[in-house]
C-alpha cells in the first residue's frame, strides 16, 4: 500500500497535522477517527463512536485518552492535544511527535521526549464496537504513563454541555462503565469526575455549526513502563459489556491481519490499488450485525441507495466481494415500490425520493451478472426489474414518467430535487432540474438495454424492451446535442420566468458533467466525440475530478465553504466531485483518448485529507482544497473501478 508516513515537520505543524484525518471502522457503521496531530477538529472525532440501528445513528462515547509521561527526573510531560473556545491549544503534544504512520490501515504515533520514545497503536475489533489502544515504550525509561479518559455519550451530530445531566460513571474491577452504554478497561484506574469546559472543534466552526462542547473527565489509567517493549493498554467497548474482548495487542494484530487479507483477496495491481481496496472496505458494513449495507461517507453519512448503487461495482466487484454484493442487491430489491428503489436515508425512514437511484440499481444488477456470470440472480430479480420499467412507462411518484412522444424519461414536482444534484437551501431546491435530465435518460437507455440482455439470458422475449431502447436512443441522439458543442443538461425544462407547470419550456445547455454518462455507461446512447470531450474537459476538469458547473457560468460558486446555506447553495454549482472522474475516464477511453495523466492529482490526494481515501468534494477553484466528508464511498469506488479497468 501507499507509504503513509509523516515526520515532525507535518506532525509538529498544527495546520498540517490537524488537516489530515485517519479512520478505523468497526464493520458495523461505527468507527474511531481523528487527526495526525491528535487534535479533535470535529464533533464526530472520537476513539469509540458506536453504531446504532442505522448506519447514521451513531453515538460518541470515549472521546480521547490523553497521555502524560512522568520521566525519571520527575518532570511530567503531556502528549495530548485540545483546542479550547478561548483559542488556546493546550496541551500541545503534537510538537513532540517525531512520526505518524498509517500501517495496514491502522494509525501509529511516535513521541520523543529526549531519550524517551513512546509509541501508540490503535485498532478496532472487526465486527464489534470495541477499540484497543496500545502504548509501548520504544526507548529510554523507566517512566510512568497516565491516560486521562475524556468521555461523553451523545448523538454524533450534536454536542453535550455541563449545564445538562452529569454522565453516570460506574466503577468496575478494571475501569468503569459510562452511562451504562460502554465500558473502559485498563490498568490502575483512578476515578476523577469533572467537566472540561469549552472544547473547540475548528472544522465545525468552518462549517458554520456549533463548534464547542464540554467533556467529562471520567478518570485516568496509570501504568509503569520499565524497559523498552513494555506496554500499557486500554480497551473500550459497547454492546455486550460483560463479554470481555481479547487483549488489546491481540485486537491490533487481528485487525492488521484482517486488513491484509482484504487487500490480498482483491489481488491489487499496485500500491494505489491496494490502498483503495482497503479504503473501500470501510464502507461495507453490517449494521446491527444484520444484512450488508454501504455507508455513503464518514463521519456523518449513513446509507443512501443512490450512493450505494453508484459505488456497487467498485466496492463489491473490484474487491472480491461478489457474494456480499449479491446479498445487498437482493435486500435492496425488496424495497422496490411503485417501480422506485427506497432511499433509506439518514432520517431512518424509508423514503422514495430519487429519480436515478432505481436506474443505478438496474445498472448494478446488470454489471453484477455481466462480471460474475451469476445468471441465477438475474433470473430471480427479473420480474422486479420488469416491474420497474412498467411503472416508469405508466408513471410513478413525482411526475416520473416516460414521454410517449420520444420515449425519454421526464421527472419533477414542486419543491423536489430528485437527481443526484439534490441540494436544498431552506427547503428550496438549488438545482431541481425538472424535465428530462441528460444523465437520467442515459441511465434509462442503459437500463433498458441491460434488462433486455438479462431477459434474453433468461430465455424470454425482449422485443418490447429493445423497441423502447431504440426509440429513446434515437430521441436522445436527436435532441440532446446542443449548438454549444456539448450536450444539453436538461430538455423540456420550465423556462426561468415560469413556475413549474408553466407554459414555456426550454432546453438547458449549462456545461455540467452529467452528460458524461451519455458516453460512459456500458449501453451509452452516444459514441463519444473527442472534440466534445475536450470541450467538456477544458471547462470542468480539475486535478480531483470534474466540477459540477463550468467557471464561466453566472451561477458558478468556486469555494464550497461557509455555513450550511452557503455550502448547500454551492454544492452542485461548481464544486468538484471526485466520483465523476469515473465517467470522465470511461468516456475518454471509449474515444481512444489517453488518460494516463488524469490520476496524478487524485492519487496524491490520498495522503492529503482523509488518509488513504478520497474526499466527497473539493473547491472548484485552485488549489481545489478538499471539502465534505474526508472518506466518501462513491469517490473511492469510482477511482478504484476505472483504475482497475485500465490495468
Amino acid at each position: 500500500m501507499i507509504d503513509m508516513r509523516f515526520g515532525p515537520q507535518v506532525c509538529g505543524d498544527l495546520t498540517s497535522a490537524a488537516s489530515r484525518e485517519w479512520l478505523v471502522p468497526d464493520g458495523l457503521g461505527g468507527y474511531a477517527m481523528g487527526t495526525v496531530g491528535g487534535l479533535r477538529t470535529r464533533r464526530y472525532h472520537g476513539l469509540l463512536v458506536v453504531p446504532g440501528e442505522t448506519p447514521a445513528s451513531r453515538q460518541v462515547g470515549l472521546v480521547s485518552l490523553d497521555p502524560a509521561v512522568t520521566l525519571p527526573s520527575g518532570a511530567r510531560v503531556r502528549l495530548g492535544a485540545h483546542e479550547w473556545s478561548s483559542g488556546v491549544v493546550d496541551p500541545r503534544g503534537f510538537e513532540l511527535l517525531e512520526r505518524f504512520d498509517l500501517v495496514d490501515g491502522l494509525p501509529r504515533w511516535r513521541w520523543r521526549i529526549g531519550a524517551v520514545v513512546i509509541e501508540r497503536e490503535l485498532a478496532m475489533l472487526p465486527g464489534r464496537s470495541c477499540v484497543a489502544v496500545v502504548h509501548r515504550l520504544v526507548a529510554g525509561g523507566p517512566v510512568r504513563l497516565e491516560l486521562s479518559a475524556a468521555c461523553t455519550w451523545r448523538d454524533a451530530h450534536g454536542e453535550r454541555r455541563a449545564d445538562g445531566p452529569t454522565p453516570q460513571v460506574e466503577a468496575v474491577a478494571d475501569g468503569a462503565v459510562v452511562e451504562g452504554a460502554y465500558r473502559l478497561a485498563g490498568p490502575g484506574w483512578a476515578p476523577e469526575g469533572q467537566w472540561w469546559l469549552g472544547v473547540h472543534h475548528r472544522e465545525e466552526a468552518n462549517r458554520g455549526l456549533n463548534a464547542d462542547e464540554d467533556l467529562w473527565y471520567a478518570g485516568r489509567f496509570v501504568g509503569e513502563l520499565e524497559r523498552p517493549g513494555d506496554t500499557v493498554s486500554v480497551r473500550a467497548w459497547a454492546g455486550r459489556l460483560d463479554e470481555e474482548p481479547p487483549p488489546a495487542a491481540e485486537i491490533v494484530e487481528a485487525a492488521r491481519r484482517r486488513n491484509r487479507q482484504v487487500v490480498a483477496a482483491a489481488k491489487p495491481a499496485d500500491d494505489v490499488d491496494a490502498t483503495l481496496t482497503l479504503a473501500a472496505d470501510a464502507f461495507v458494513v453490517r449494521p446491527g450485525g444484520r444484512s450488508v449495507d454501504v455507508v455513503a461517507g464518514y463521519p456523518w453519512f449513513g446509507a443512501w441507495s443512490r450512493d450505494t448503487m453508484i459505488s456497487y461495482e467498485g466496492l463489491f466487484l473490484c474487491t472480491a466481494r461478489a457474494d456480499e454484493g449479491r446479498e445487498l442487491l437482493r435486500a435492496y430489491a425488496a424495497t422496490l415500490s411503485e417501480g422506485m428503489l427506497a432511499n433509506t436515508a439518514d432520517t431512518g425512514r424509508v423514503e422514495y425520493n430519487t429519480v436515478d437511484g432505481t436506474l443505478w440499481f438496474l445498472h448494478a444488477v446488470s454489471q453484477h451478472v455481466t462480471v460474475t456470470g451469476d445468471t441465477d440472480l438475474g433470473d430471480e430479480l427479473l420480474p422486479a426489474l420488469r416491474a420497474v420499467i412498467d411503472a416508469h412507462v405508466a408513471g410513478t411518484r413525482y411526475g416520473i414518467s416516460v414521454d410517449p412522444a420520444d420515449g425519454l424519461l421526464a421527472q419533477g414536482a414542486p419543491g423536489t430535487a430528485l437527481t443526484w444534484m439534490d441540494a436544498r437551501v431552506y427547503g428550496v431546491p438549488v438545482t431541481p432540474r425538472t424535465g428530462k435530465p441528460v444523465e437520467v435518460n442515459a441511465l434509462w437507455i442503459n437500463g433498458l438495454a441491460g434488462l433486455a440482455e438479462l431477459t434474453e439470458l433468461a430465455g424470454q422475449d425482449a422485443d418490447e424492451l429493445w423497441r423502447r431502447h431504440g426509440q429513446a436512443t434515437a430521441s436522445f441522439r436527436e435532441r440532446f446535442p446542443s449548438p454549444t458543442g456539448w450536450l444539453h443538461d436538461v430538455l423540456d425544462a420550465p423556462a426561468p420566468a415560469y413556475p413549474l407547470g408553466g407554459a414555456a419550456l426550454h432546453d438547458d445547455d449549462a456545461l455540467r458533467p452529467n452528460q458524461l454518462l451519455a458516453w460512459s455507461l456500458p449501453y451509452a446512447p452516444m459514441e463519444p466525440d473527442e472534440a466534445t470531450l475536450r470541450r467538456v474537459g477544458n471547462g470542468l476538469l480539475t486535478p480531483l475530478g470534474p466540477r459540477s458547473l463550468a467557471p464561466d457560468s453566472a451561477e458558478f460558486v468556486g469555494r464550497h465553504r461557509g455555513g450550511p446555506a452557503e455550502r448547500d447553495g454551492g454544492y452542485h454549482q461548481g464544486t468538484v466531485w471526485p466520483w465523476l472522474l469515473g465517467p470522465y475516464v470511461d468516456a475518454c477511453r471509449r474515444s481512444k483518448m489517453s488518460v494516463d495523466d488524469v490520476f496524478i492529482g487524485i492519487e496524491a490526494h490520498l495522503t492529503e485529507y482523509g488518509l488513504g481515501s478520497v474526499s466527497e468534494t473539493a473547491d472548484g477553484l485552485a488549489p481545489h482544497a478538499a471539502t465534505g466528508c474526508p472518506f466518501q464511498a462513491w469517490s473511492v469506488a469510482e477511482l478504484l473501478r476505472v483504475r482497475r479497468k485500465g490495468q
